[in-house]
């Protein structure tokens, strides 16, 4: 583990966009519990996490339609919260940096370290509201 002080700007990244940070097995159910959709940002110290994830998950929240919740977990430092925040990804590999979309608990859409270190940050934005409007667009009656 890293020094809490050295990831303190990483976490406060996300955190300052309006990401709730979850640091326990409980917060991250409690997060994933609420009713809608909920993106699940694993957040990483490495590179492609700064460079890309962070600057793309900050853009694609300041489109009109996004998910209804935000959380994230930091691999590597809360150990606990992302062994439970990728439980439930089932049947995919274990990776960090990582960001999911879920709806009402269900997987719905996953994007994993190989397209995120293969991207640029607006490229992600651009693929993350592709993907909130397919999954997180509210119906229209």
């Amino acid at each position: 583990m890293y020094p809490e002080l050295m990831v303190i700007p990483m976490r406060e990244e996300l955190t300052k966009a309006g990401v709730q940070e979850a640091r326990s097995s409980a917060d991250v159910d409690a997060a994933v519990a609420q009713p809608g959709t909920t993106m699940l940002v694993v957040n990483s110290i490495c590179g492609c996490a700064a460079g890309k994830m962070r600057p793309g998950v900050r853009l694609a929240l300041q489109h009109g339609t996004k998910p209804d919740h935000a959380v994230t977990v930091f691999a590597g430092q809360d150990r606990e919260a992302t062994e439970r925040a990728r439980s439930y990804f089932q049947g995919h590999p274990p990776t960090s940096p990582a960001i999911a979309i879920l709806r009402d608990g269900q997987l719905v859409y996953l994007m994993q370290r190989s397209a995120i270190e293969s991207s640029t940050a607006p490229a992600i934005a651009q693929e993350l509201t592709r993907a909130f409007e397919a999954y997180c667009s509210k119906a229209t009656a």
